[in-house]
């Protein structure tokens, strides 16, 4: 087993109206890559900015490692690579100037200042630009940087690929997967559920505070059903196929389609069903992680 690397125990953060945390508990593993999806207000940037030691639980604890992330958040800070979610750069000349006093404050070492140069040339930064006058691209970019440079064994990261256009959202996963692949522990909140999926060992669904599920990407790939779309060119074959079954996921009688969920050890008897009729079309249907935590909401709202 793994040691656990951040602990939250039944974290409460109450601003009112259904906003903030409320009896939130989560952990990370060390060499664990976490993910946090939930709506605009879930709570995630609280969750974050909490374990940052920027906001005291109004109850409960966050541990990083021996230490207690509020009152000894000087000392977690130093293990901690962070990209925040509300970008403000102090009034410096230029990116370069704020890089090398960002990495001074926290001891970097000339390997730093060399892998820093590696990740704004892949990232396509001109760091010489003044933080203050950034594009959001631009001081996002450098955000990334800062947080990445040191090498740090926890990153924290609030929505990193907001402002990255395609092309550099991709180069920024790869970094992460090749911090992932050193050992560093992450968590990252993003509403882009393909990044998550791609990425994290396990993603965690907050809906107004409140942890809805945490799902093992494992779990996800190696779920034990698969669903089919099927389509039909005669309807008294269609017809005749719907005939019984309690696997139906939706149907489309207009197109003589229907998908089914089908655990995989039925799988091959479902196979010899569908050859004694005329199909015009038969594909998998991957289920992803979206389809998982929608499912999840209706579940919730008892639908």
């Amino acid at each position: 087993m793994k040691p656990c690397v951040i602990r939250c125990e039944h974290l409460v953060k109450d601003y009112g109206h259904l906003r903030g945390n409320f009896d939130l508990s989560l952990s990370l593993l060390e060499g664990e890559c976490l993910g946090i999806s939930g709506e605009n207000g879930a709570g995630k940037t609280t969750l974050l900015r909490q374990i940052m030691g920027f906001i005291k639980p109004d109850s409960g604890s966050i541990q990083i490692y021996q230490y207690d992330a509020y009152t000894d958040a000087a000392k977690t800070k130093q293990y901690i690579g962070y990209i925040p979610g509300e970008i403000n750069f102090p009034d410096v000349k230029s990116g370069t100037v704020f890089l090398h006093e960002y990495g001074t404050s926290l001891g970097a070492e000339e390997e730093n200042y060399q892998y820093a140069d590696q990740i704004i040339q892949r990232m396509q930064l001109d760091i010489r630009a003044y933080p203050k006058r950034m594009s959001k691209g631009m001081k996002q970019k450098t955000a990334i940087v800062a947080a990445l440079m040191l090498k740090a064994p926890i990153l924290i990261m609030d929505e990193p690929t907001t402002g990255l256009d395609p092309l550099m959202r991709e180069e920024f996963l790869e970094l992460v997967l090749e911090q992932k692949k050193r050992g560093a522990s992450i968590i990252m909140t993003s509403n882009t559920i393909e990044e998550l999926e791609r990425i994290c060992d396990k993603v965690a669904l907050l809906s107004q505070g409140k942890i809805v599920d945490v799902v093992s990407m494992e779990d996800m790939r190696n779920r034990f059903f698969r669903d089919y779309k099927i389509e039909f060119i005669k309807e008294e074959d269609y017809l005749s196929f719907l005939k019984g079954r309690n696997d139906i996921q939706q149907v489309k009688p207009e197109l003589l389609q229907v998908t089914l969920r089908v655990a995989k050890e039925e799988v091959p008897m479902l196979m010899r069903r569908l050859s004694l009729y005329q199909v015009k079309y038969l594909s998998e249907k991957k289920f992803t992680l979206s389809d998982y935590f929608t499912e999840k909401r209706r579940q919730q709202k008892g639908e």
